[in-house]
């Protein structure tokens, strides 16, 4: 393999970590937003949803 091929394949799986990576960073940020949407859909529907406990003795 002489270098120039050689220097071609590391650029070509350095842009295909970077792809990747970029694309990981989108889907956490989109859960990320999903997420405190959902949280926000909840305490809007009832704000004191999770705070009273029900015990019977």
């Amino acid at each position: 393999m002489d270098i120039a091929s050689a220097s071609i394949g590391m650029n070509q799986t350095l842009l295909s970590q970077n792809v990747s990576l970029a694309v990981t960073k989108l889907a956490l940020n989109s859960a990320q937003q999903n997420g405190a949407q959902f949280i926000q859909t909840l305490q809007a529907s009832d704000p004191n949803l999770g705070n009273i406990i029900d015990l019977k003795v």
